[in-house]
Order: C-alpha cells, then structure tokens, then sequence
C-alpha cells in the first residue's frame, strides 16, 4: 500500500515505512506497523534496535527522515497538535517536579490539557488508583509503584485513543508490575490501545496481543507471542538459546543474537 493509502481499517496507529538517522547512523530503517484497537501492542528489541527513536517519531519529538505515522487516522508531520492530543505518554519519574505534591500534579497537568477539575474530582480520581491518602505527599516520598500508578494516571487523564508506555515496568517489584498488568489490561478491555516496550519477555508473553521484534532498525517479526514460538521453535538458534520449552526471550535470543549490547 502506498504512503498515500487510506489508513488501515480500525488501525488507532499505523506506521509506514518509518526510518529515522542521526548524522551517518540509521536508527530506524523502513519501518512498518500497525495496532488495533483495544489491542496491547508490545515493540521489542536489544539496546540501540530502534525502538526509543521509533517511539519518539510515533509521539512527534523526532522529524523522521521518511515515512508517515497515522494515529487514529491523523498525520503526527502534518497536525502534530491534533494528533497529540490522540496520544497518552507515560513520563519517566525524573521528569515530574519532586517538590509538588501529588495534588498539585494533577492539578497542573490537567491544565495543561484543558481539563476542569474540582478538588472532590481529584480525589475520588486519586482514590480510584489507590493514592487517595498521599495527596498532599511530594512526589518524590512516593514508592516507585506509587510514582508510577501517578504518571499513568497523568498519561490517561485527556482520555487518549493509545497510550505509549516505555519500559513501564523497569525497576517495579513483582507486585507493583502485575498490578500495572492489570491496569493496562483493563484499559484495554475497555476498547484501549497500547503500545509498550519492554525489554522483559515474560512480561510481553503475558500481556501483549501482538509484538514487533526490532533489531538493527529493522522489523525481523510481528505476530502473537504463541505464534511467534510456534513459528520459531524449531529453528536451530531458538533451539541453542531454550533452557526447556521454547519461550518468547528464545525466539528473541535466537533471531537477535546473543552478543551483549551496550
């Protein structure tokens, strides 16, 4: 299909032909996806594959070199604006001020998103994830679970059609991530769309519908996990890297190679 096509059919974000280059290196090369509606779409890849660059173009913070990015059928270069505001991205703990409270995170947030908010309404909001009692807490006495239920909470509060997440797990005690498992799940149960990267392939078992291996800036498979291992479980290199039944982190193993990236 050409870059000029229609958007694909119940697509909430379709990428095509996406590649990104910084000086001579090309992060991203040729890149092409799509997510469903109400579907958890999981980006995979060692360090340096491309992913954090095609997720920067996807949000807009990156001019990529060639190719569009449609979310819900609007073009990120051409109405960045209107397609931003399609976009929920969860922000990394250092990027909230330590010094505001939990309620004046909110409050400010929701400004910049134009969104009315009475004192009542973030409470019952905060008691809804479970921080009800640390409202007038500054963020940075939040446990990491706690820090990171905000800024999802924060990521969600204009009602986006997808939500980008970026490693959302990393650093969580087992408990804190199944419960954001949970929360991510029944965001999509109730018609979201997600798109998350993970380096943990348990978690991208577990939760995602779909994912894309990425290496190289290079798309070397999409498909459900259970499809990607019964593809894959008899190729030679799966088989080296299976300590048992063929897993997710095998196929990734065995199609990316096990060097070390930095």
């Amino acid at each position: 299909m050409s870059s000029h096509g229609h958007p694909r059919q119940g697509a909430i974000l379709d990428v095509r032909d996406l590649s990104v280059s910084y000086r001579t290196t090309r992060a991203v090369d040729k890149v092409s996806l799509h997510i469903n509606r109400g579907e958890i779409f999981g980006l995979l890849g060692p360090n340096g594959a491309g992913k954090t660059s095609t997720l920067s173009a996807i949000e807009g913070l990156l001019k990529p070199e060639s190719g569009t990015v449609l979310v819900d059928g609007v073009d990120v270069q051409r109405h960045p604006s209107q397609a931003k505001s399609k976009m929920g991205v969860q922000l990394q703990a250092t990027s909230f001020q330590a010094q505001l409270s939990v309620r004046q995170i909110v409050r400010l947030y929701a400004g910049l998103y134009g969104i009315e908010l009475s004192d009542h309404q973030i409470t019952e909001n905060l008691d809804a994830i479970g921080l009800g009692h640390e409202a007038l807490k500054l963020f940075k006495q939040l446990s990491g679970g706690q820090q990171q239920r905000l800024s999802l909470f924060i990521a969600l509060i204009h009602d986006p059609v997808l939500l980008l997440l970026d490693e959302p797990t990393s650093g969580l005690d087992p408990q804190s991530r199944r419960q954001l498992w949970l929360r991510i799940e029944h965001l999509r149960d109730q018609g979201g769309s997600i798109l998350l990267t993970t380096h943990s392939m348990e978690e991208a078992q577990a939760v995602c519908d779909r994912v894309a291996i990425i290496d190289h800036g290079n798309v070397l498979a999409t498909d459900a996990p259970n499809e990607l291992i019964e593809q894959h479980k008899d190729d030679p290199l799966v088989r080296h890297a299976s300590r048992g039944a063929v897993t997710l982190e095998d196929v990734f193993i065995g199609l990316t190679g096990s060097e070390i990236r930095d």
